[in-house]
């Protein structure tokens, strides 16, 4: 391996194209793993957990074929150096051991050689290469690969813990900054909604909300009509209501949501999907002066901004940052606190 010096602490020295720009916005980066710089980790890739939105949007543009899955990532990662979906814009996150620390790093400060470690930055900005994908499992999202990927050394990164296992952890750490912001947000007696409630982050930050909101809150979930998850939601009794609605239909949303709650809109708004257009329902179920949480991928900012300034909409819109301090260790923490969830995510994802 040829070791590098002076690479930049945000990664600028693997950016291809276009020049002067940070390796998320970048069009390709540099995966070469035969180059280590002195403030990189080289990481063995054991799986990836692809961003739910570009795994659903890979999954249609395949017809659901999983070779034809396998050669779409494939693609992607050859001609952009790291998986970032040109379509959808996200990425998602990996486990791996790491293999190699620059000198200019304190070894003592980052993670042995050997450990177990799950990126906690977007691989739509994370170096990597994949010499094989070894399995696809299309229900939760994620690849088995033997590849490489490199971390920066301002890159985010948790220990795997040993009492939950990799595939599980992988799959709360992916959304771990949905359920600190929803503690951070919900207040007790609040009206909550959250659609695509029966998702990965969904199902978290209905938890977060029951807990937070208490006995005078008001948790409605939202999932889709054909979505087999409103019953398991349902019987976590962590929403006084799951509704079975299409989040694209923003007026069904509004009718549903009102009635439900006696004339009353949401105090707060949890957008989890990994869909297209559901930004408009969002904005009309939450009353005026509330807040809407767009956590989901799929999101598109010019939607929801023109679509509040349309519906005459006077609320805050916050988007949903990936990372809060203290993010992973909060998410994990659900598992440990509530053996229900912990249960349906090992059914799910584990």
């Amino acid at each position: 391996m040829k070791r590098m010096t002076h690479g930049n602490p945000y990664g600028t020295h693997r950016v291809v194209e276009p020049p002067g720009v940070l390796p998320q916005p970048a069009e390709r980066l540099d995966n070469d793993m035969s180059r280590l710089w002195d403030n990189e980790i080289l990481i063995d890739v054991e799986a990836l957990n692809i961003d739910s939105a570009s795994f659903t949007q890979i999954k249609r543009t395949a017809g659901g074929d999983e070779a034809r899955i396998r050669a779409v990532i494939l693609d992607i990662v050859a001609r952009r150096g790291k998986m970032h979906n040109p379509v959808t814009g996200s990425g998602g996150m990996l486990i791996g051991r790491v293999v190699a620390i620059g000198t200019a790093l304190d070894a003592t400060a980052y993670p042995a050689i050997g450990a177990r470690i799950a990126t906690l930055v977007s691989l739509s900005l994370t170096p990597l290469k994949i010499d094989e994908i070894l399995a696809v499992n299309p229900d939760n999202d994620q690849i088995s690969i033997r590849g490489k990927a490199i971390l920066f050394e301002n890159s985010l990164y948790a220990p795997l813990p040993a009492d939950i296992p990799a595939g599980l952890a992988l799959a709360v750490l992916d959304v771990a900054g949905a359920p600190v912001q929803t503690a951070r947000l919900v207040e007790p007696g609040m009206t909550v909604v959250i659609i695509g409630a029966t998702g990965k982050a969904g199902i978290l930050c209905a938890y977060e909300a029951r807990k937070r909101a208490g006995v005078d809150g008001l948790v409605i979930g939202i999932g889709s009509p054909d979505d087999p998850g409103a019953a398991r939601l349902e019987a976590l009794g962590l929403c006084n209501a799951v509704l079975k609605l299409d989040a694209t239909d923003a007026l069904a949303c509004l009718r549903e949501v009102s009635a439900l709650a006696s004339g009353r809109l949401a105090d707060l708004v949890i957008n989890c999907v990994n869909v297209a257009d559901t930004e408009l329902a969002s904005i009309l179920i939450c009353r005026e002066r509330g807040k809407v949480y767009f956590f989901g991928m799929a999101t598109s900012f010019t939607k929801a901004a023109l679509g509040a300034e349309g519906a005459g909409k006077d609320i805050d819109m916050l988007i949903g940052n990936g990372y809060a301090r203290g993010h992973a260790e909060y998410a994990l923490n659900i598992l440990r606190e509530s053996d229900l969830v912990r249960a349906l995510y090992m059914e799910l994802y584990g």
